[in-house]
């Protein structure tokens, strides 16, 4: 099931996504908290405006080099446990919304991943139970100032720029890894490839491994990492994050 975040005559709701009809059935409140009651009312897709499907109350937790081949090209090895740093849920943007190039980077860069929607109050989760405190899963870009990043040598600013934290379109409640995709294209030009099935650590692991260290909360959102093919952004590019049966995000480049 595919769940969005919409705004509609000067109104944003929940509703869920009818793709044979291309509209919405909206729903009475936010479907984490409120489950999924319709208000019996339907939006053409055409006449909505999809938003972030969720913008998270405490906190973006992310993984780094958490594809062998992205840490390779990084210079090193995948790490032996999860490389977790935060953003701040002040980065999130909506589909078609502009990444903001900030005047402090010479050279920022896309990132696309696949997202984890924590839909339970979770701590100290067994790798085993993690699924039970997924609502679902999202598409991501981690946006990175990559100079930043290296001059700063550690991350806070790097990857917490307003605007560097794309969500969207749509969270779908339940993803297949086996064989699912991620690709990420600048232009219609494709820069990184790579399957959700070839993540380092699992979505499990993490949750088990971030509830370890602090408590997630309904609305937080986990990213998992990025495949290798991370390359610069700038004024003018479209990027575009497609994962298998989540959609494509896509949004556009602009200076500040």
């Amino acid at each position: 099931m595919k769940i969005a975040r919409f705004s509609h005559d000067d109104t944003i709701a929940f509703g869920i996504v009818d793709e044979e009809e291309h509209e919405l059935v909206v729903l009475k409140a936010d479907p984490m908290f409120a489950g999924y009651e319709p208000t019996g009312e339907r939006v053409k897709l055409t006449d909505a405006k999809l938003l972030a499907p969720v913008i998270p109350r405490s906190k973006i937790v992310a993984v780094g080099k958490n594809y062998h081949d992205h840490a390779a090209e990084m210079g090193g090895e995948a790490p032996a446990e999860p490389l977790l740093f935060l953003k701040p849920n002040t980065s999130v943007i909506g589909p078609d919304d502009s990444i903001v190039l900030p005047k402090q980077s010479e050279r920022v860069e896309h990132e696309g991943e696949l997202a984890v929607v924590i839909g339970r109050i979770a701590k100290n989760v067994a790798e085993d139970d993690a699924e039970e405190y997924i609502f679902g899963y999202t598409i991501a870009n981690d946006v990175t100032a990559r100079d930043l990043q290296q001059r700063d040598g550690q991350w806070a600013r790097a990857k917490g720029f307003d605007s560097f934290c794309p969500l969207g379109p749509v969270i779908e409640t339940h993803v297949d890894f086996d064989g699912a995709t991620i690709e990420t294209s600048v232009n219609g030009d494709r820069r990184q490839e790579g399957r959700l099935s070839d993540l380092v650590h699992s979505v499990p692991a993490i949750i088990a491994y971030a509830s370890s260290v602090f408590t997630l909360l309904p609305g937080d959102v986990i990213l998992t990492g990025t495949p290798a093919g991370v390359g610069p952004i700038v004024d003018g590019d479209t990027v575009e994050v497609t994962i298998s049966g989540l959609g494509t995000l896509s949004n556009h480049v602009r200076s500040a």
